[in-house]
Protein backbone atom coordinates (compact mmCIF):
# COMPACT_ATOMS: atom_id res chain seq x y z
CA UNK A 1 0.00 0.00 0.00
CA UNK A 2 3.00 2.12 0.36
CA UNK A 3 3.54 2.65 -3.52
CA UNK A 4 0.49 4.18 -3.43
CA UNK A 5 1.43 7.06 -1.77
CA UNK A 6 4.09 8.13 -4.08
CA UNK A 7 4.39 10.43 -7.11
CA UNK A 8 5.57 7.69 -9.56
CA UNK A 9 2.72 5.25 -9.03
CA UNK A 10 -0.14 8.14 -8.99
CA UNK A 11 1.37 9.15 -12.58
CA UNK A 12 1.51 5.78 -13.76
CA UNK A 13 -2.10 5.36 -12.87
CA UNK A 14 -2.97 8.37 -14.63
CA UNK A 15 -1.09 7.48 -17.49
CA UNK A 16 -3.09 4.50 -17.92
CA UNK A 17 -6.39 5.97 -17.49
CA UNK A 18 -5.76 8.49 -19.90
CA UNK A 19 -3.69 6.19 -22.49
CA UNK A 20 -6.41 3.72 -22.32
CA UNK A 21 -9.24 6.81 -22.70
CA UNK A 22 -7.23 7.64 -25.84
CA UNK A 23 -6.89 4.25 -27.14
CA UNK A 24 -10.22 3.44 -27.46
CA UNK A 25 -12.05 6.89 -28.38
CA UNK A 26 -9.58 6.65 -31.41
CA UNK A 27 -10.14 3.03 -32.02
CA UNK A 28 -13.42 2.74 -31.78
CA UNK A 29 -13.60 6.42 -34.07
CA UNK A 30 -12.77 4.79 -37.06
CA UNK A 31 -15.07 1.90 -37.09
CA UNK A 32 -18.22 4.20 -36.79
CA UNK A 33 -20.34 3.76 -40.16
CA UNK A 34 -19.89 8.00 -41.86
CA UNK A 35 -22.27 7.83 -44.81
CA UNK A 36 -19.30 10.00 -46.90
CA UNK A 37 -17.27 6.82 -46.35
CA UNK A 38 -17.50 3.58 -44.55
CA UNK A 39 -14.64 2.42 -42.33
CA UNK A 40 -12.27 -0.19 -44.15
CA UNK A 41 -10.36 -3.16 -42.49
CA UNK A 42 -7.12 -1.50 -43.32
CA UNK A 43 -8.46 1.68 -41.92
CA UNK A 44 -9.64 0.35 -38.61
CA UNK A 45 -5.99 -1.70 -38.31
CA UNK A 46 -4.35 0.94 -38.50
CA UNK A 47 -5.96 3.04 -36.65
CA UNK A 48 -5.78 0.69 -33.98
CA UNK A 49 -2.08 0.23 -34.59
CA UNK A 50 -0.89 3.77 -35.23
CA UNK A 51 -3.05 4.49 -31.33
CA UNK A 52 -0.97 1.76 -29.50
CA UNK A 53 2.45 2.52 -30.82
CA UNK A 54 2.29 6.27 -30.18
CA UNK A 55 1.05 5.84 -26.74
CA UNK A 56 3.73 3.11 -25.48
CA UNK A 57 6.39 5.89 -27.10
CA UNK A 58 4.19 9.09 -25.00
CA UNK A 59 3.96 7.08 -21.98
CA UNK A 60 6.25 3.75 -21.84
CA UNK A 61 8.37 5.77 -19.53
CA UNK A 62 5.53 6.89 -17.19
CA UNK A 63 3.36 3.27 -16.58
CA UNK A 64 4.94 1.05 -19.01
CA UNK A 65 2.06 1.58 -21.66
CA UNK A 66 0.06 -1.61 -20.26
CA UNK A 67 -3.36 0.00 -21.57
CA UNK A 68 -4.30 -3.68 -21.49
CA UNK A 69 -5.59 -5.84 -18.61
CA UNK A 70 -4.53 -8.67 -20.42
CA UNK A 71 -0.67 -7.18 -21.08
CA UNK A 72 -1.23 -6.63 -17.57
CA UNK A 73 -2.46 -10.25 -15.92
CA UNK A 74 0.59 -11.33 -18.51
CA UNK A 75 3.31 -9.40 -16.39
CA UNK A 76 1.25 -10.58 -13.20
CA UNK A 77 2.17 -14.35 -14.14
CA UNK A 78 5.68 -13.52 -15.06
CA UNK A 79 5.98 -11.21 -11.74
CA UNK A 80 6.88 -8.24 -13.27
CA UNK A 81 4.62 -5.88 -11.49
CA UNK A 82 3.12 -6.46 -8.18
CA UNK A 83 -0.34 -7.71 -7.15
CA UNK A 84 -1.71 -4.33 -5.90
CA UNK A 85 -0.20 -2.70 -8.71
CA UNK A 86 -1.94 -5.05 -11.51
CA UNK A 87 -5.48 -4.37 -9.74
CA UNK A 88 -4.66 -0.59 -9.82
CA UNK A 89 -4.05 -0.14 -13.45
CA UNK A 90 -6.67 -3.05 -14.37
CA UNK A 91 -9.53 -0.32 -12.93
CA UNK A 92 -7.54 2.55 -14.45
CA UNK A 93 -8.15 0.71 -17.73
CA UNK A 94 -11.40 0.04 -17.63
CA UNK A 95 -12.16 3.54 -16.33
CA UNK A 96 -10.59 4.91 -19.24
CA UNK A 97 -12.05 2.81 -21.93
CA UNK A 98 -15.46 3.39 -20.38
CA UNK A 99 -14.81 7.82 -20.27
CA UNK A 100 -12.95 7.05 -23.85
CA UNK A 101 -16.56 5.07 -25.26
CA UNK A 102 -18.96 7.26 -23.20
CA UNK A 103 -17.63 10.87 -24.91
CA UNK A 104 -17.04 9.48 -28.62
CA UNK A 105 -21.00 8.38 -27.84
CA UNK A 106 -22.01 12.08 -27.07
CA UNK A 107 -19.76 13.32 -29.97
CA UNK A 108 -21.16 10.73 -32.60
CA UNK A 109 -24.67 11.37 -34.52
CA UNK A 110 -27.40 8.53 -34.03
CA UNK A 111 -27.38 7.47 -37.45
CA UNK A 112 -23.80 7.28 -37.45
CA UNK A 113 -23.10 4.98 -34.33
CA UNK A 114 -23.87 1.75 -36.04
CA UNK A 115 -22.99 -0.77 -33.79
CA UNK A 116 -20.59 1.35 -32.07
CA UNK A 117 -17.50 -0.93 -32.48
CA UNK A 118 -19.11 -3.62 -29.95
CA UNK A 119 -17.12 -6.65 -30.19
CA UNK A 120 -18.71 -9.88 -31.28
CA UNK A 121 -18.32 -13.23 -33.74
CA UNK A 122 -19.19 -12.34 -36.94
CA UNK A 123 -19.25 -13.67 -40.49
CA UNK A 124 -21.05 -16.97 -38.63
CA UNK A 125 -18.03 -17.71 -36.19
CA UNK A 126 -19.60 -19.71 -33.60
CA UNK A 127 -18.69 -18.43 -29.79
CA UNK A 128 -15.96 -21.38 -29.58
CA UNK A 129 -14.31 -20.57 -32.94
CA UNK A 130 -14.14 -16.73 -31.21
CA UNK A 131 -12.23 -17.09 -28.45
CA UNK A 132 -10.14 -19.62 -30.06
CA UNK A 133 -8.80 -16.64 -32.37
CA UNK A 134 -8.75 -14.47 -29.58
CA UNK A 135 -6.30 -16.34 -27.61
CA UNK A 136 -4.04 -16.59 -31.05
CA UNK A 137 -4.10 -12.70 -31.46
CA UNK A 138 -3.44 -11.86 -28.10
CA UNK A 139 -0.84 -14.77 -27.64
CA UNK A 140 1.39 -12.86 -30.53
CA UNK A 141 0.82 -9.26 -29.34
CA UNK A 142 1.75 -10.16 -25.79
CA UNK A 143 5.24 -12.34 -27.37
CA UNK A 144 6.33 -9.16 -29.48
CA UNK A 145 5.71 -7.07 -26.26
CA UNK A 146 7.92 -9.21 -23.96
CA UNK A 147 10.64 -9.34 -27.04
CA UNK A 148 10.89 -5.83 -27.81
CA UNK A 149 10.87 -4.25 -24.10
CA UNK A 150 13.22 -7.35 -22.73
CA UNK A 151 16.12 -5.14 -21.63
CA UNK A 152 18.29 -8.31 -21.75
CA UNK A 153 18.48 -7.91 -25.43
CA UNK A 154 21.89 -6.35 -26.89
CA UNK A 155 21.23 -6.95 -30.25
CA UNK A 156 19.24 -4.80 -32.42
CA UNK A 157 16.09 -4.55 -31.13
CA UNK A 158 14.59 -1.43 -33.24
CA UNK A 159 11.63 0.53 -32.18
CA UNK A 160 9.44 -1.05 -29.14
CA UNK A 161 6.13 1.23 -30.04
CA UNK A 162 6.74 0.81 -34.15
CA UNK A 163 6.93 -3.23 -33.56
CA UNK A 164 3.86 -3.26 -31.16
CA UNK A 165 1.91 -0.94 -33.26
CA UNK A 166 2.95 -3.43 -36.00
CA UNK A 167 1.52 -6.22 -33.95
CA UNK A 168 -2.20 -4.61 -32.99
CA UNK A 169 -2.26 -4.27 -36.91
CA UNK A 170 -1.85 -7.56 -37.44
CA UNK A 171 -4.12 -9.29 -35.24
CA UNK A 172 -6.79 -6.50 -36.62
CA UNK A 173 -6.37 -7.67 -40.07
CA UNK A 174 -6.99 -11.41 -39.71
CA UNK A 175 -9.23 -10.50 -36.30
CA UNK A 176 -11.83 -8.04 -37.36
CA UNK A 177 -13.22 -11.10 -39.53
CA UNK A 178 -14.13 -12.97 -36.89
CA UNK A 179 -14.70 -11.29 -33.64
CA UNK A 180 -13.94 -7.30 -35.07
CA UNK A 181 -10.55 -7.95 -32.97
CA UNK A 182 -10.32 -7.49 -29.43
CA UNK A 183 -7.27 -8.33 -27.86
CA UNK A 184 -7.88 -6.29 -25.19
CA UNK A 185 -10.98 -6.75 -22.43
CA UNK A 186 -10.66 -3.11 -21.97
CA UNK A 187 -11.50 -1.79 -25.34
CA UNK A 188 -14.38 -4.23 -25.35
CA UNK A 189 -15.52 -3.08 -22.18
CA UNK A 190 -16.00 0.12 -23.01
CA UNK A 191 -18.46 -0.01 -26.23
CA UNK A 192 -20.50 -2.64 -24.55
CA UNK A 193 -20.81 -0.69 -21.32
CA UNK A 194 -21.94 2.42 -22.74
CA UNK A 195 -24.51 0.75 -25.20
CA UNK A 196 -25.60 -1.98 -22.70
CA UNK A 197 -24.70 -4.57 -25.02
CA UNK A 198 -23.02 -7.72 -22.94
CA UNK A 199 -23.86 -10.45 -25.48
CA UNK A 200 -20.78 -12.80 -25.69
CA UNK A 201 -18.68 -10.23 -24.12
CA UNK A 202 -16.97 -13.48 -21.60
CA UNK A 203 -15.27 -14.11 -25.16
CA UNK A 204 -13.53 -11.02 -24.85
CA UNK A 205 -12.19 -11.54 -21.15
CA UNK A 206 -11.36 -15.21 -21.45
CA UNK A 207 -9.76 -15.12 -24.81
CA UNK A 208 -7.26 -12.52 -24.12
CA UNK A 209 -6.38 -13.43 -20.70
CA UNK A 210 -5.37 -16.79 -21.42
CA UNK A 211 -3.37 -15.37 -24.58
CA UNK A 212 -1.79 -13.37 -23.03
CA UNK A 213 -1.19 -16.05 -19.64
CA UNK A 214 0.14 -18.53 -22.54
CA UNK A 215 2.50 -15.94 -23.96
CA UNK A 216 3.88 -15.40 -20.56
CA UNK A 217 4.60 -18.16 -20.07
CA UNK A 218 6.40 -19.64 -23.29
CA UNK A 219 8.61 -16.63 -22.93
CA UNK A 220 9.06 -15.87 -19.77
CA UNK A 221 9.53 -19.78 -18.58
CA UNK A 222 10.23 -21.71 -21.86
CA UNK A 223 12.06 -19.23 -24.45
CA UNK A 224 13.96 -16.93 -22.53
CA UNK A 225 13.75 -18.15 -18.62
CA UNK A 226 14.27 -14.89 -16.04
CA UNK A 227 17.04 -15.47 -13.33
CA UNK A 228 14.57 -14.68 -10.48
CA UNK A 229 14.54 -17.17 -7.49
CA UNK A 230 10.92 -18.00 -5.72
CA UNK A 231 11.26 -15.56 -3.20
CA UNK A 232 12.66 -12.56 -5.38
CA UNK A 233 9.32 -13.13 -7.28
CA UNK A 234 6.78 -13.73 -4.56
CA UNK A 235 8.31 -10.26 -3.11
CA UNK A 236 7.67 -8.17 -6.40
CA UNK A 237 4.26 -10.25 -6.32
CA UNK A 238 3.27 -9.00 -3.11
CA UNK A 239 5.12 -5.37 -3.15
CA UNK A 240 7.44 -5.78 -0.45
CA UNK A 241 10.08 -4.43 -2.56
CA UNK A 242 8.66 -1.31 -3.21
CA UNK A 243 9.94 1.22 -0.74
CA UNK A 244 9.79 5.18 -1.57
CA UNK A 245 13.35 4.72 -3.19
CA UNK A 246 12.36 1.35 -4.99
CA UNK A 247 9.51 2.79 -6.52
CA UNK A 248 11.26 5.35 -7.85
CA UNK A 249 14.28 3.20 -9.30
CA UNK A 250 11.00 0.99 -10.89
CA UNK A 251 10.35 3.94 -12.77
CA UNK A 252 13.92 4.30 -13.66
CA UNK A 253 14.04 0.88 -15.11
CA UNK A 254 10.82 0.76 -16.79
CA UNK A 255 12.28 4.17 -19.03
CA UNK A 256 16.29 2.79 -19.19
CA UNK A 257 15.20 -0.26 -21.45
CA UNK A 258 12.66 2.08 -23.69
CA UNK A 259 15.19 4.98 -24.21
CA UNK A 260 18.25 2.84 -24.93
CA UNK A 261 16.10 1.15 -27.64
CA UNK A 262 14.28 3.95 -29.52
CA UNK A 263 17.44 4.36 -31.63
CA UNK A 264 18.50 1.63 -34.03
CA UNK A 265 21.50 0.41 -33.44
CA UNK A 266 24.24 -0.10 -35.50
CA UNK A 267 25.46 -3.72 -36.07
Amino acid sequence: MKEMCTGPFTRAFAGELIGTLIFVFFGLGSAMNWPSALPTVLQISFTFGLGIGTLVQTLGHVSGAHLNPAVTVAFLVSSQISLFRAVCYVCAQLLGAAIGAGLLYEFTPEDVRGSFGVNMPSNNATEGQAVTVEIILTLQLVLCIYASTDDRRDDNVGSPSLSIGLSVVLGHLVGIYFTGCSMNPARSFGPALVVGNFSTHWIFWIGPLVGAILASLIYNYVLCPQEQSFSEKLSMLLGRMQTLQEEEDWEERQEQPRRKSMELQTL
